[in-house]
């Protein structure tokens, strides 16, 4: 089992910035792929970005493309989540997720989930 920790989430006026971290504990492995997806009230969960803990390639929804940045790092199995200019339509629960999978788009590959950290962006 692997467990995911969330951390970073708050209220933040549009144009600013936040980020987000996700710590792995448990049995971890250097081949995991570390995403980011979000929900917002009333709509299907979305994904956000995604990085291999090995190679560092990285894959990123066109929504956050230029805006949002994924990093990794640490001795523990730590990604980050960098996020800028942010907007109102940003406003969602973000997840973290692990795969034993490539880095890819679908939650369906995902097998281990964080609890949520809420991000909230005012107009």
């Amino acid at each position: 089992q692997v467990q995911l920790v969330e951390s970073g989430g708050g209220l933040v006026q549009a144009g600013g910035s936040l980020r987000l971290s996700c710590a792995a504990s448990g049995r971890t492995e250097s081949s995991y792929t570390m995403g980011w997806f979000r929900q917002a009230p009333g709509k299907e969960r979305e994904f956000v970005v995604a990085i291999s803990w090995n190679s560092g390639s990285t894959v990123y929804a066109d929504s956050v493309k230029g805006r949002f940045t994924i990093s990794r790092g640490g001795a523990k199995i730590t990604v980050y989540l960098q996020m800028n200019s942010l907007k109102p339509e940003d406003t969602a629960v973000y997840y973290c997720a692990a795969s034993t999978y490539a880095p890819q788009n679908l939650a369906g590959f995902y097998e281990y989930w964080g609890q949520g950290t809420q991000v909230t962006v005012s107009s």
